[in-house]
């Protein structure tokens, strides 16, 4: 196991893979990455879903019921479904949220898409976001998706991450060095 990542993000990769894997060989992979969208939207939005699944007093035969009835409630796929009662069986549905995010990554990265997280001190206008977009997808050769925030204690200009590769031109960030600066004088 690497040393810089914990136990669950390893699982969460190699659970995550396993699915890819299985779904590209079904030819599957479109419809098992709208499935699980839904599934992390209602993950999201559901509390009580939320709890259940990460709840570890639940019995397998009770997880089972539930995702099996979801599942069939959503006409999600046979292989994601299968999948969803490998994890109750192996006792990993609670890394589920980290599993899912990590196959949508790799769904991502096989369409030759980075992802990249934007933070503005002001709200951006959909023409000025596709703008960025072009211009960053332009200079690196492939498809930049942002998750765009707005954070107002900025106070002024932006925050672009892309991967390890960082840019803060926030009035923020300047206003911290020059008090860095004030101190070491």
């Amino acid at each position: 196991m690497n040393k810089n990542k914990s136990f669950s993000t390893e699982t969460s990769e190699r659970y995550s893979r396993a699915l890819f894997e299985v779904s590209k060989e079904a030819g599957e992979l479109e419809k098992i990455e709208v499935d699980i969208k839904i599934f992390q939207y209602l993950h999201t939005a559901s509390l009580e879903l939320k709890n259940f699944i990460e709840n570890p007093t639940h019995t397998i035969e009770t997880q089972n019921k539930i995702l099996s009835l979801l599942s069939e409630k959503l006409s999600f796929s046979k292989n994601l479904k299968n999948f969803f009662f490998l994890l109750i069986k192996k006792r990993r549905i609670f890394f589920v949220k980290k599993i899912l995010d990590s196959f949508l990554r790799l769904c991502s990265k096989k369409r030759g898409e980075i992802k990249a997280s934007l933070i503005s001190s002001k709200e951006l206008s959909s023409l000025e976001l596709e703008n960025i977009s072009k211009e960053l997808s332009t200079s690196m050769g492939s498809t930049i998706k942002f998750d765009y925030k707005v954070d107002k204690d900025l106070i002024g200009g932006l925050k672009l991450q892309l991967g390890s590769f960082m840019i803060d031109t926030s009035i923020k960030n300047k206003l911290k060095k020059y008090e860095q600066r004030m101190l070491e004088n």
